[in-house]
């Protein structure tokens, strides 16, 4: 076995494999770029290697850097994690010059199924199922189109060496086509290194099922059941689950016995995964085989108990598969929410900064539920620009899908961030939707059920007596607090206010205390509402907590709390709403003060995110319809268009191709 390895890459990833590396008894090197400076995984490994500055092509993506810092701290292996360097086969074949061991498949089966274009043609030659595409050089956008023609529209224009959702587009018509194909080339070269694309035919209302593949170096190659990764967003997945809603045992067994053909034929010997799409009636189509470890590794984990990095390295290492086919079974139900640095409210565009709080929730077993957070940062970290918006990966098991669920919405509830925007309210939503819930999805579920993006979820009926009696709790703990600094009366123990009113957004409630006490534990009996029956609280809360829990009646509560002049923001559920609690004197004055109208931006062109100026598309006096081009701007390694939202003309452009600008800073103005 290894006595110390190397991890060509960074955040959650590299902190994952130096864990099971710590449980192997094997040391751990980390590269980091000058962004990486403080990161955790820096932090975490045994010894570390500077390798350039922040952009990954200058620095990760770098195969002399990698190799040289093998051979300055004397790694015998590599393990590249995903991304980067992970499916390039020159990778596997420089570190092999120099005697370094590459933790992964060997390069023959990288260059065979790791390139798209290459892997479908295979796939073809070897009678698996594909999807109808064109699989040669697409010259260019005319190209593209005159394609996507003969197949027939929707297509889905690919990036060749592409993963994560990057450099991947739908169309539906030319214009997409040209568009998609135009922006698929730049992403995947910035990405990449490497521009060629693909064009495929759409499955409509399809499925994203994948297959986990694990071989060795003596011929033996086992599944581990299938993934669902079908809720995705812009192409990139969002929730994935283990095992799938759709798959049945038959289906199961002739996915994974052909993706175990397809791996033995090119002599697989890693940790893979082979995708497909699946139609609502289970026929499947192969996809694409990623030679590498998958982001969603750990529901599978989670199910069948088995380490995939550990299988990794000792598979690496020459060691022959400790168990077969009939040994694997799956057990239960897991889940996953990958949490991203993006603001939900605006369209899901980066956010970068510090993370001023965070707080996730408590990993470990709790009787049959389970939860464990692969992440790559701690509180006081820095989310950059120049990487991907990944922050965690929550993950839940449970002995049922919707007791892994009910747990995973539990642990959002639970999981603070702060100093930056983030995704947890949507994939708060996205848990308790009822479609998810019954396990109705497809590759298109967030356009379908989201066509307008994601707003503020509003208080309904059921959070609303919750969050209003959890707001009183905590103002009879402020107020009793209050009471006892030096100087101030006092009143009788248990003599609490009696009538309060709880502004919840726009709605006024009345809330009765019949009897409690103001201590810790806290527990009050209160009414919620004109005429309604009492109900008991109890909570441990204090004046500082981040997370008020306790019982309402029979509901047990998490409720995120941030002050805010006279009152608090409330988060929970995805719902996230200003408290405040007042006598009902105070109320009835409040209800006649003017609310205060937000400024009129609608004479600018802002820019939705921190990022770089691409292209200016137009010049000042333009005169713009609606929809067309306005500018490009890249976040994170994603290019984004803005257009006009209506006919307008251009006054002046503020911006140029090239200028870094912070979110809201001005574009353009308009006449």
């Amino acid at each position: 076995m290894f006595k110390k390895i190397l991890i060509a890459n960074r955040g959650e990833i590299a902190c994952r494999v130096i864990k099971t590396a710590r449980k192997m008894g094997i040391r751990t090197v980390a590269v980091y770029s000058d962004a990486d400076r403080d990161a955790v995984h820096v932090e975490m490994a045994d010894e570390r290697v500077h390798i350039g500055p922040p952009a990954a092509a200058q620095s990760y993506l770098l195969i002399d850097k990698i190799v040289d810092a093998c051979l300055q701290t004397g790694a015998e292996a590599v393990h590249p994690g995903y991304g980067f360097l992970s499916e390039r086969a020159a990778f596997p074949v420089a570190l092999a010059e120099k005697g370094i061991v590459f933790i992964g498949p060997n390069p023959r089966a990288i260059e065979a199924m790791g390139d798209k274009i290459e892997s479908k043609k295979f796939a073809n030659a070897a009678s698996v199922s594909t999807v109808p595409g064109f699989l040669g050089t697409i010259e260019s956008a005319d190209h593209a189109v005159e394609i996507a023609r003969e197949i027939g529209y929707p297509v889905m224009i690919k990036a060749s060496a592409g993963g994560g959702g990057k450099g991947m587009r739908i169309a539906w018509n030319d214009a997409e086509c040209r568009e998609g194909y135009t922006l698929s080339k730049n992403e995947a070269a910035a990405s990449f290194g490497d521009d060629r694309v693909f064009v495929e035919k759409f499955i409509v209302d399809p499925r994203h099922i994948e297959i986990q593949v694990l071989g060795d170096k003596h011929g033996n190659v086992v599944y581990l059941g299938e993934r669902e990764c079908s809720i995705q967003r812009r192409n990139q997945k969002v929730i994935e689950e283990a095992p799938s809603p759709l798959i049945d045992a038959a289906t199961r067994a002739a996915m994974g016995e052909q993706s175990v053909a397809l791996a033995k034929a090119v002599a697989y010997d890693s940790a893979g995964t082979v995708e497909f799409v699946a139609d609502q009636n289970r026929n499947f189509y192969f996809l694409e085989m990623n030679t590498r470890l998958q982001v969603e590794h750990p529901v599978t984990e989670l199910v069948t108990g088995i380490d995939l990095v550990e299988q990794m390295i000792r598979v690496a290492a020459g060691e022959e598969l400790s168990f077969r086919q009939k040994d694997v079974t799956l057990t239960g139900w897991a889940v996953e929410s990958r949490i991203y640095a993006e603001d939900p409210f605006r369209n899901f565009l980066p956010s970068i900064g510090r993370l001023v709080r965070y707080r996730p929730p408590e990993e470990g077993s709790d009787g049959e539920i389970t939860v464990r957070n692969d992440t790559g940062v701690v509180e006081g970290s820095e989310i950059s620009m120049f990487y991907d918006p990944m922050i965690a990966k929550l993950v839940t098991h449970g002995p049922t899908r919707l007791e892994a669920i009910e747990a995973q919405s539990d642990a959002l509830d639970a999981f603070v961030i702060d100093g930056i925007q983030h995704n947890i309210p949507f994939l708060t939503s996205l848990h308790h939707h009822p479609r998810w819930r019954e396990g109705r999805l497809s590759t298109g579920f967030i356009r379908e059920e989201y066509p307008d993006g994601f707003g503020v979820r509003a208080v309904d009926a059921a959070a609303k007596p919750l969050l209003a009696a959890a707001a009183v709790a905590m103002e009879v703990i402020r107020q009793d607090r209050l009471e006892a600094l030096p100087g101030r009366l006092r009143p009788a123990s248990g003599d609490l206010r009696k009538d309060w009113v709880v502004r919840l957004d726009k709605d006024y409630i009345p809330v009765t205390i019949h009897e409690g006490f103001a201590a810790i534990p806290l527990e009050l009996d209160l009414s919620v509402g004109e005429g309604a029956a009492p109900v008991n609280v109890v909570s441990r809360w204090q004046p500082g907590d981040l997370l008020w829990t306790g019982i309402v009646g029979e509901e047990s509560l998490t409720v995120q709390v941030r002050p805010v002049p006279n009152g608090a923001e409330l988060r929970y559920r995805g719902i996230s709403v200003v408290a405040k609690v007042m006598t009902p004197r105070v109320a009835k004055l409040e209800a006649l003060m003017p609310e205060k109208a937000p400024p009129d931006t609608s004479r600018f062109l802002l820019c939705p995110m921190p990022g770089l100026v691409v292209t200016i598309e137009v010049v000042e006096g333009q005169e713009v319809k609606a929809g067309e081009t306005l500018a490009v701007v890249e976040a994170m390694k994603m290019q984004n268009v803005l257009r006009a939202e209506r006919d307008l003309t251009v006054k002046a452009v503020k911006a140029k191709p090239g200028d870094s600008l912070a979110v809201d800073a001005v574009i353009m103005e308009f006449e």
